[in-house]
């Protein structure tokens, strides 16, 4: 029935959202592997934010991930893996990484060159978890299946961290993308499915009004977290699905290197107006 679906996503939701709020006030009191000033960057605004809200994330849907009682063993330990093990490698690019090289070509580049950057490890990383947790989630699957899995959990953690250029952009475009997700889980009556789509997506929206309000952003530790939880979730479906989507997210990440999302968006009207919302309004001129 699909009330089982629902309760499930609604189970999941709301342990990611009440874990993640936990975590983001006790990192706030106790920030992890430092101080303030270590998790504190400036903003567009070039305001002081902080990049807490992605360890608080992290810890959100790792929790959730244990803790959901709809998610048999596997699943479980594939979403932990994809969702802690991204968001780790994310904030060890946050705290250590550098601006010597950008961007996803800017990185291979450097490694080609024997330069290893922090961008680097946490690509080829990201890359691992990304297999380990598609051979996790499948009981039994072709090879095939799995490099294509791990690619769409990698590449779509990578996707989610280029759009955290702007206050709440990273977590709309989760809630765009992930809310097919989780009706088509709901519709189809599959409640593991419906859960795991809703960790991610009920710990995002509780750290939202914090994004919004410009006091915190979600950094490569959240944002890398939260796009491979929904990377995981695409798994799910069809092959041919799962191709468009892989095909989507290499597309955009491709076109990253040479366009500016931002710019992008703010020639839409109906993007900028979605980017804006929620928004503080621009400082007059």
């Amino acid at each position: 029935m699909a009330n089982r679906s629902w309760l499930a996503a609604i189970t999941g939701a709301a342990i990611g959202a009440v874990a993640a709020r936990a975590a983001y006030s006790a990192f706030r009191r106790r920030p992890p592997l430092g101080d303030e000033k270590t998790w504190t960057r400036t903003n567009h605004r070039f305001e002081p934010v902080t990049l807490l809200e992605g360890p608080a994330l992290v810890a959100g849907v790792g929790a959730a991930a244990a803790l959901t009682p709809a998610l048999p063993p596997r699943v479980r330990a594939a979403a932990a893996l994809a969702g802690v093990g991204s968001g780790v490698l994310g904030g060890y690019d946050d705290i250590y990484g550098t601006t010597t090289a950008k961007g996803f070509k800017g990185h291979l580049s450097a490694l080609a060159r024997r330069e290893v950057t922090s961008g680097a490890i946490k690509i080829v990383g990201i890359g691992l978890v990304g297999l380990a947790s598609a051979a996790l989630a499948r009981e039994s699957a072709r090879p095939a299946d799995v490099v294509l899995d791990g690619a769409l959990i990698a590449g779509s953690a990578n996707l989610a961290n280029l759009f955290d250029l702007r206050p709440g952009r990273a977590i709309k475009v989760g809630l765009l993308a992930g809310t097919p997700l989780l009706a088509a889980a709901v519709y189809r009556d599959r409640p593991a499915q419906a859960a795991l789509v809703a960790i991610p997506l009920g710990a995002a929206a509780a750290l939202l009004p914090e994004d919004l309000a410009e006091r915190a952003m979600l950094g490569d530790a959240g944002a890398n977290a939260l796009g491979a939880l929904l990377g995981l979730t695409a798994t799910g479906t069809s092959r041919p699905a799962r191709l468009a989507a892989f095909a989507a997210v290499a597309g955009l990440t491709a076109a990253s290197e040479k366009v500016s999302f931002t710019k992008v968006i703010a020639n839409n009207p109906v993007l900028n107006r979605l980017d804006l919302l929620g928004r503080r309004p621009a400082p007059e001129a």
